[in-house]
């Protein structure tokens, strides 16, 4: 029996056993381990081969028997075979994922100055990997002969990677740098895979950068470190077909729309669809205040609930994989753009005004609707990466899984 896992510090949301459960046959354990129970494991682990991410990449390095060329290139390892005899065989499949990412991205790096944020073990990978492509990194780091004091020296930056853990899951909507200090700048990537956008990329989509995560980074490599586990080549075409899979399951479905525009029953009928759990931040909000938004807002004003709102989205923002019915003003907060946008997609529910309801609904009762509307009109579009009209529930839903389509 082939025994294989992920050894590292902190691997609770890590989607490693699911792409390995999709490339053979094998147990895949996660392996948490401090940083005094790893030598031992290394010596005594019961295992056929492992992947080491970070904090431990080097660490490893002392206890193989042999290193590929690779991993001696870059000094650091992350995937270790137990050979028949007992020894140890270090490699680093980083740098062949990396190399796969920017082809995905479609990204340019030959001959650019590329800016190679963190000076950790993924750092020496990437670096080694864009020395391969003919680029011309540059390590920025904290204290070093680059860094973010001197960015002024590297306007003229084409690229910019990000192989920090600045803006991973749960540290979501953070960043190294901001991408407005590089006028030259036509790609951004970066390495980190959950939130699918971290604030840097999705700084880099507003600018109308192209852009990119690491979850086919971690793919890649996946399939690269399971062909050594296995002892067989897979198809290149695993990769696609994983990243596909995973880039699905991995989105939530974001909907946005008038008050009363349908999206807690459309949200319904898709979570029984695509067996997902559904969430609708106005019961999220009325479990953690103890009263609903119409309360909050009838006794507080819109201002308070607005700010409740947002700090409830800034928690269901950074899941995956959910089915996320929002109020019908959760649009006119810029930040919950972000929050909502970085695992998700946005579905506009538009609706005729002359359908929506109005009953406990404070912001809706007594107004113009077609006036409210219009108003609101411009913030759902700006949030969209999808509009579905809402006459009939099962029709809307059949529209959606349609559309959804053309974004995997």
């Amino acid at each position: 029996m082939i025994k294989c896992g992920l050894l590292g510090k902190k691997l609770s949301h890590s989607f490693s056993p699911e792409i390995h459960g999709m490339l053979g046959d094998y147990e895949y354990t996660l392996f948490e381990k401090g940083e005094d129970e790893v030598a031992d494991f290394i010596k005594n682990g019961d295992f056929t081969g492992i992947n080491v991410t970070i904090p431990y990449k080097k660490t490893v390095m002392p206890y193989m028997d042999e290193l590929s060329d690779v991993a001696k290139k870059v000094g650091s390892v992350n995937t270790i075979v137990r050979r028949p005899d007992g020894t140890l065989y270090g490699d680093n499949t980083d740098v062949y994922g990396f190399m796969e990412l920017v082809r995905k991205s479609g990204i340019e790096v030959g001959n650019k100055k590329v800016l190679v944020l963190g000076s950790g073990g993924a750092s020496v990978a990437v670096t080694a990997a864009l020395e391969m492509l003919n680029a011309k990194p540059v390590i920025i780091s904290r204290s070093g002969e680059n860094n973010y004091d001197n960015l002024d020296l590297h306007k003229d930056a084409g690229v910019i990677v990000n192989t920090t853990p600045l803006g991973m899951y749960p540290d979501n909507g953070k960043a190294a740098l901001s991408l407005k200090l590089f006028p030259a700048l036509c790609g951004v990537i970066d390495i980190i895979y959950n939130p699918s956008r971290t604030a840097l990329v999705l700084e880099a989509d507003d600018l109308s950068i192209p852009a990119i995560g690491g979850l086919y980074m971690l793919v890649a490599q996946a399939v690269k470190s399971s062909e050594q586990f296995q002892k067989k080549d897979i198809p290149i075409s695993k990769i696609d077909e994983i990243y596909n899979c995973l880039s699905v399951r991995m989105q939530n479905l974001v909907l946005v729309g008038m008050p009363g525009s349908g999206k807690t029953t459309i949200a319904k009928l898709l979570g029984e669809r695509l067996d997902r759990e559904v969430i609708d931040t106005d019961i999220k909000i009325t479990e953690r205040e103890g009263r609903s938004p119409s309360a909050i807002i009838t006794e507080d004003g819109e201002s308070v609930f607005r700010d409740i709102e947002t700090d409830v989205i800034k928690d269901l923002g950074k899941l995956s994989g959910k089915i996320i019915a929002t109020g019908g003003g959760a649009v006119l907060r810029k930040d919950n753009y972000n929050l909502l946008k970085q695992n998700g997609i946005i579905i506009w529910i538009r609706r005729d005004a002359a359908l929506l309801p109005t009953d406990d609904r404070p912001l809706s009762k007594g107004r113009d609707l077609n006036e409210l509307f219009r108003e609101r009109k411009p913030y759902y579009e700006q949030f969209a990466d999808m509009t579905v009209d809402n006459t009939v529930p099962k029709d809307a839903v059949k529209d959606i899984l349609s559309k959804l389509e053309a974004f995997f």
